[in-house]
């Protein structure tokens, strides 16, 4: 059974109906349609936007987006607005993604074990170049792999800065977590952190990812990071072929 085909929301071309059934369809109350639109997908919901007026403002209404978006994974509740209506109408699972707070023993190889997913996968997601980017990130986004996961759960839409995407973001713990002075003293502590690696960037002339490096493995003590820098690579010098 296709709604859409049954309301006359022809694929070529959704904003005319053919017949007097469809046409009587435009008009049905307000409750009545809204229950209709509910049953439909987001591209449906798109084109139903386009047969009338009426129809327009139910399948613009939030309530209405949200559900086409979450019914294809099982999700209970989404929280948010998106930047643009657009994101509502692409709802693949690659709108979604699970929020992994980074530890100190964490590495990208672990953690895509620890989520079957691939090392390719979290690094493409999160716009990392390399492993060593997750040193200086307080957590990652990782693909959803098990869509099972989603079912019954709250998701919430954020920008993540990082991967520079939207997502509608799945945390295990249940919800996000922090208050306005947690929140404001990890903006000033990364900050201090920004100042510390571009320090230490500049005195062993080195990328971020190798500065971030050094400073994760001294626990962001930039002299003891410069000293192991230093004694890593005299090692390397004196090894055969250098």
């Amino acid at each position: 059974m296709n709604p859409a085909a049954d309301l006359g929301l022809s694929r070529t071309n959704p904003s005319a109906p053919s017949d007097p059934e469809a046409m009587n369809a435009q008009h049905l109350p307000g409750d009545l349609l809204r229950a209709v639109l509910h049953r439909l997908s987001p591209a449906d919901v798109a084109r139903a936007a386009c047969v009338c007026r009426q129809w327009h403002a139910v399948a613009s209404d939030r309530a209405v987006l949200e559900a086409a978006f979450r019914a294809p994974w099982g999700v209970r509740r989404v929280v948010g607005e998106p930047a643009t209506r657009a994101f509502w109408r692409a709802a693949s699972l690659g709108r979604f993604a699970l929020s992994h707070t980074v530890r100190r023993s964490d590495s990208v190889p672990g953690i895509a074990v620890k989520y079957s997913v691939q090392v390719t996968d979290i690094k493409r997601f999160n716009n990392m170049m390399s492993d060593h980017g997750i040193y200086s990130r307080e957590r990652l986004l990782i693909p959803i792999s098990d869509p099972e996961i989603l079912l019954g759960s709250t998701c919430y839409i954020e920008m993540d800065h990082n991967s520079k995407r939207e997502v509608a973001v799945f945390y295990p713990e249940g919800h996000p977590t922090g208050n306005a002075e947690s929140l404001a003293n990890a903006a000033a502590g990364k900050k201090r952190s920004k100042r510390i690696l571009e320090s230490v960037k500049r005195s062993l002339h080195v990328d971020d990812g190798t500065a971030e490096y050094y400073l994760s493995v001294t626990d962001g003590d930039p002299r003891a990071a410069m000293m192991q820098f230093s004694e890593d690579l005299r090692w390397e010098q004196q090894q055969p072929g250098h």
